[in-house]
């Protein structure tokens, strides 16, 4: 492709996840202008370019004040407004950047599709099912794709978090994953390994989100499996260093080992990738998705979530597995707008 395509990478926003974002863009953006691209970076939240005239990034070894203003700060152009604004307008592909929130839920692919633009990532449809993940797991279930029994809150305020507790305790005995319905990054989970520890986690959970899923614990390695344009990719293996692959393991550098393809059996490794192909298909997914798996004991797995927008950066799994299937990120980069450029 070349410098003959112009590129605007979206990134920021105002998602608990804003940080793993902005990582993920940067990297991206270096990999665009190494192949040439015409590009420019948006944050969604404001419509301000992340980019100088001289390629710096305003977010440069973020301590936190570059960010932190602009989230303090009233967005003077929202994405609805900016949409057609100058960085919009000839640009040939939307590199979507973003994590959580309204970047990854529909919301913003909805207004692109309106505004008739191509973007990288799934459609609204599928973005806005993978993202619910109680909704993805009721479908799937539903299609025989085993997953842990689960429970959905829909708390109003935290006053009625006491009113679940006996609810939750009739259903479950500990260990038990507390989590938001609808956030990734692992932001808000907690492991309970007993009812004290209940309330604390229905509230940590709940303040990232008003949906709160209580899932089955099932204790097993973890695996995640890459599907790139409907075709898998090397199985990654998540050794974490903490109990459970949480926010500081993914995003801090040495927290986690792994190894791919995942040292499982084949039989299992086989399982895994036809559960995600199936999990990709029934979604809608497109482009690059990552499924997360917990394998058991005996060798059976178990889908937990589908990430329609999976991380960027140096430590994600995505890119990992592509690199093991000979991908480098460059390429993998470029593959990705194709792709968005061919919807």
């Amino acid at each position: 492709m070349g410098n003959k395509y112009k590129v605007l990478v979206l990134a920021g926003g105002l998602s608990e996840e804003r940080q793993v974002s902005l990582a993920s863009a940067k990297a991206i953006t270096e990999s665009l202008i190494r192949l040439e691209y015409e590009v420019n970076v948006i944050d969604s939240a404001t419509g301000q370019s992340l980019l100088d005239s001289g390629r710096r990034y305003l977010y440069e070894k973020d301590s936190g004040s570059d960010s932190t203003m602009v989230l303090k700060q009233p967005a003077e152009i929202t994405l609805m407004e900016s949409i057609n604004s100058k960085p919009y307008k000839d640009v040939d592909v939307i590199f979507l950047a973003l994590h959580g929130g309204a970047g990854e839920n529909g919301t913003i692919q909805a207004l692109l599709d309106l505004a008739g633009k191509k973007y990288t990532g799934s459609s609204v449809l599928a973005s806005a099912v993978a993202m619910n993940k109680a909704f993805a797991k009721r479908l799937l279930r539903n299609e025989n794709v085993p997953t842990p029994n689960w429970l959905l809150l829909k708390i109003g305020n935290k006053s009625e978090i006491a009113n679940y507790l006996p609810v939750i305790s009739k259903k479950f005995a500990p260990p038990i994953i507390v989590k938001p319905n609808n956030s990734g990054s692992t932001v808000g989970l907690t492991l309970v390994k007993g009812f004290s520890d209940l309330a604390p986690a229905v509230e940590k959970a709940f303040e990232a989100a008003n949906e709160v899923l209580i899932e089955e614990y099932i204790k097993g390695r973890e695996i995640t499996a890459a599907i790139f344009n409907g075709k898998a990719l090397p199985l990654v293996e998540i050794i974490p260093s903490h109990e459970l692959y949480d926010y500081q393991c993914k995003y801090t550098k040495g927290k986690s080992q792994y190894i791919c393809p995942a040292e499982i059996p084949e039989m299992a490794a086989k399982e895994i990738r036809e559960l995600a192909m199936k999990a990709y298909e029934i979604i809608g997914c497109s482009g690059l998705v990552r499924a997360d798996f917990i394998l058991d004991s005996n060798s059976h797995p178990y889908f937990l979530e589908i990430n329609t927008l999976p991380g960027m950066t140096e430590l994600s799994l995505a890119p990992l597995a592509a690199k093991q299937a000979g991908i480098s990120f460059d390429q993998l980069i470029e593959k990705i707008c194709e792709s968005a450029l061919d919807k």
